[in-house]
């Protein structure tokens, strides 16, 4: 006899509250995380990373935002219940699958937190925003948002968004005319599409329809990449459209700092939860925004003498880039720097990433381990 789907193993209560969840920001919609249900208020997070295959994902640290991102969304999706989440991760495994214990306890009188109403809402806006300036009392919710040991500086006015869209808009050479980013961005694309549940859809992309076709062609293969990027200025419309232009019509450019540099994986961890509410609460408000972390890692890259590609000059662009992204930044936020980002006024998002549904989202636990 064929056993039950796994989501109607769960109780209502477990569902909704992993349903909820499963909307958290992940790079690239990986959503690096599967949920094992041990009894109705206990769930095993099974996290991994894509460092193996992606150079974006420098140490996972980018996918442990991510997790972090998903406990602080489980927890504000249980205060909708009355109950309290309690997560620990467990020791002993290797960095690449962080793993969490999670565990809800009622608690008596406990009011919702007004952000898990937004879980669903939010998303990224790769389009133009408003270059309305923020507003005293938008910038005091969302410095407010964040936990202790946290806050927030901001880059605004014409000269400073000028000097992130340069810093963004220069990164994206980068980005464009390395082989090992061309194969991520191969796969992380669903062309045609507005909506995808396991990729970006090529509608959220934030270029117009002629550069969407032309970047498909394309980004079919490293050779024509590379012949477009050497003799046609293959990466000067999608940076103009992607980068350039965006990091211009905003009301300002931020970075979330840490009080202290983060190390560890706990350190990435707890980022991704302040990242979350941050976001959350621009949901809130009624803003928009984009991540822009890219200057970050791979200035991380040049700070570590990591190796990335095997393109020659790229070390020597991303070192010019790494010096940029500090004189932007300033070098105490340089270094503790856990999230960098755009944001400002305008309509949400008409094409965005989905989510897989719960139920392959799902692990069950098969004689004391977990099959995938």
């Amino acid at each position: 006899m064929p056993q039950a789907p796994l989501i109607a193993q769960i109780d209502s209560v477990l569902e909704n509250i992993l349903d909820q969840a499963r909307w958290a920001p992940s790079g690239d919609n990986t959503q690096p995380w599967r949920f094992e249900v041990v009894d109705p208020r206990h769930v095993v997070v099974h996290g991994f990373d894509t460092r193996s295959h992606c150079v974006y994902d420098l140490d996972g640290h980018p996918s442990q935002l991510s997790l972090g991102a998903l406990l602080e969304s489980m927890a504000l999706a249980a205060s909708s219940h009355g109950l309290r989440m309690e997560a620990r991760r467990h020791g002993g495994l290797p960095d690449t699958l962080p793993t969490f214990d999670v565990r809800f306890v009622d608690s008596p009188g406990m009011l919702p937190d007004p952000l898990a109403a937004f879980l669903p809402q939010r998303s990224v806006q790769r389009r133009r925003l408003s270059t309305r300036r923020l507003r005293a009392s938008e910038k005091a919710a969302l410095a407010a948002s964040l936990p202790p040991g946290y806050s927030v500086q901001w880059f605004e006015g014409w000269r400073m968004r000028l000097a992130c869209a340069r810093l963004m808009y220069d990164n994206a050479k980068l980005r464009l005319t390395m082989p090992e980013a061309h194969k991520v961005h191969r796969d992380v694309i669903e062309w045609g599409a507005r909506f995808s549940a396991d990729r970006i859809p090529e509608q959220a992309l934030g270029v117009d329809p002629m550069t969407a076709r032309l970047m498909r062609w394309v980004m079919h293969s490293w050779r024509r990449v590379d012949f477009f990027n050497t003799w046609l200025a293959g990466t000067v419309a999608p940076r103009l459209q992607m980068d350039l232009l965006p990091g211009l019509y905003c009301a300002a450019h931020f970075v979330l700092l840490a009080e202290v540099p983060p190390r560890h994986i706990d350190d990435y961890v707890a980022a991704g939860r302040a990242m979350q509410r941050f976001w959350l609460t621009a949901t809130q408000l009624g803003l928009q925004l984009q991540p822009e972390l890219t200057p970050l890692i791979f200035a991380r890259y040049v700070r570590e003498r990591r190796a990335f590609s095997r393109t020659d000059g790229m070390l020597e662009l991303a070192q010019e880039l790494a010096l940029q992204c500090q004189a932007v930044l300033g070098a105490v936020a340089f270094d503790r720097a856990v999230f960098l980002g755009r944001i400002g006024a305008g309509p949400a998002a008409q094409a965005r990433s989905l989510r897989r549904p719960l139920q392959d989202l799902l692990v069950a636990p098969v004689n004391g381990r977990t099959l995938a």
